[in-house]
């Protein structure tokens, strides 16, 4: 993890106001690539006792959002599509890795696999971004 990337992620962490309020923590972050993990709470689960899905989906946008944004190249998201694919309860830690799958242009896609940090697969993500114009963080010259 290059010290320049890890600044990026955590100034957008800093600017946030849900991933904070979410115990949204950076493991790891890289050009085109981050890790980041979120502890279950009960407010996070839905009426099943289960993980949420909008608060699996949002640990998974946000992973895409440090990875899209890791060349210090100002990106929003485009369009998400999300797969939920097995259950998560209250004692979860979920980890969402993101990747950069293929960048032209403007444009660029990024996977994102959440899973338990016992490596149970609980849904795969697919963000396409657009940058914006402007840096992520000023650098000095």
């Amino acid at each position: 993890m290059s010290d320049r990337t890890r600044q990026i992620a955590e100034t957008m962490l800093s600017r946030e106001g849900t991933g904070p309020a979410w115990g949204i923590r950076i493991e790891e972050a890289g050009e085109g690539y981050s890790r980041l993990s979120m502890a279950l709470r009960p407010d996070m689960l839905n009426g099943h006792g289960m993980a949420h899905g909008g608060m699996i989906f949002a640990l998974a946008d946000t992973a895409f959002a440090y990875a899209c944004n890791s060349r210090n190249q100002a990106a929003v998201g485009a369009q998400a599509s999300i797969a939920y694919l097995a259950p998560a309860y209250g004692k979860d830690v979920l980890v969402a890795e993101a990747r950069e799958a293929a960048v032209a242009g403007r444009s660029g896609v990024y996977n994102v696999s959440v899973h338990t940090r016992d490596g149970r697969v609980i849904a795969e993500f697919q963000g396409l971004s657009r940058t914006i114009g402007g840096p992520v963080i000023q650098e000095e010259a």
